[in-house]
């Protein structure tokens, strides 16, 4: 679609049809071209993309209603006006916060492609928002939850070995279901994932976890690979590979089962292991390192966490607390 004015039906980007004023908008085709560019050479996901689209659609219909429909109309002022627009929707900070990141991204493109002298939004100020501590399930709770599949069944089996591999090695939903089998190495207790921005990183399989991988592979009954399925270790009920939402489901189905009154989620997972670690002697460098994290700054959170548990010990266990 790039160099054309795209139609409100056929865009990837569209939150929502836009009006006669933002189909005009020549930030359109340079916003499809963004989210190419992201995919292609930045290996962003599906979701990633859908965020940003989402996000831009929104900045370029609101432009519209103010006559901004080029590049170079873009100012300070006209995105002041739209972050004013947002703040009184009643949006969450988060949110807010994740649409301007998106414009800046966006419009610092326009910069490196000569379409704009400076990008407009850098010397905009986001509202700091308050940082969310992370789910997480106690070391019980966790073990509830490997126990909750019924391994009589070869999806039981399977589901089994889901859970194991994610707490065992602080997986992200899209790594999980990424896994292929030739990525696993159970003799030395290893895997190979997928992660953000196609980066490659080593994932621990430890012991529980390759027995219950091996029990999945070795049942003559699970369902067998259909060629789309590749060499995908996880597979639904009819061959394929697993998507992101079926394993959400899996995790939220054994959650139930396993009595767990809380919502977990495939990343409650993610953070149980993080925090058990840290909780057992780990250094940060070293889950750092296992969660697959460019910057300390966002594994921290997790000695947050650490910290509010030793606290809730702390006050309930000490008479002068």
């Amino acid at each position: 679609m790039q160099g054309s004015t795209p139609s409100a039906n056929d865009s990837p980007t569209r939150a929502s049809a836009p009006g006669d004023d933002a189909l005009a908008s020549e930030l359109w085709p340079l916003v499809d071209s963004f989210l190419e560019r992201l995919r292609s050479s930045r290996g962003a996901s599906e979701h990633t993309l859908r965020a940003y689209g989402s996000d831009l659609s929104d900045l370029v219909s609101f432009l519209a209603t103010r006559g901004v429909t080029a590049p170079a109309m873009v100012t300070p002022r006209s995105l002041r006006a739209w972050l004013g627009h947002l703040d009184g929707q009643h949006l969450a900070r988060s949110t807010i916060q994740r649409r301007l990141s998106a414009a800046r991204s966006f419009l610092k493109g326009l910069v490196e492609r000569g379409l704009l002298e400076a990008n407009p939004a850098m010397g905009l100020r986001q509202r700091r928002s308050a940082r969310h501590l992370p789910g997480v399930l106690s070391a019980a709770e966790i073990e509830s939850l490997l126990m909750a599949p019924d391994i009589t069944t070869p999806l039981g089996k399977r589901d089994r070995a889901i859970l194991e591999v994610m707490y065992s090695g602080g997986t992200r939903a899209a790594e999980t279901v990424g896994l292929d089998r030739a990525h696993l190495d159970l003799g030395r207790g290893v895997a190979r994932v997928l992660g953000k921005g196609r980066k490659e990183r080593l994932i621990a399989v430890g012991r529980f976890a390759r027995e219950a991988v091996m029990d999945y592979l070795s049942d003559p009954l699970r369902p067998q690979p259909r060629q789309v399925a590749g060499d995908a270790l996880f597979l639904n009920r009819s061959g394929g590979r697993l998507t992101t939402r079926s394993l959400e489901n899996i995790v939220a189905k054994h959650v139930l089962k396993a009595g767990i009154s809380r919502k977990a989620t495939p990343h409650t997972l993610r953070h149980s292991f993080a925090t058990h670690l840290l909780d057992s002697g780990a250094d940060l460098r070293s889950v750092q390192e296992l969660l697959g994290h460019e910057n300390l700054v966002t594994t921290q959170i997790y000695t947050h966490v650490s910290v509010a548990r030793l606290t809730e010990i702390y006050e309930k266990a000490h008479p002068r607390a």
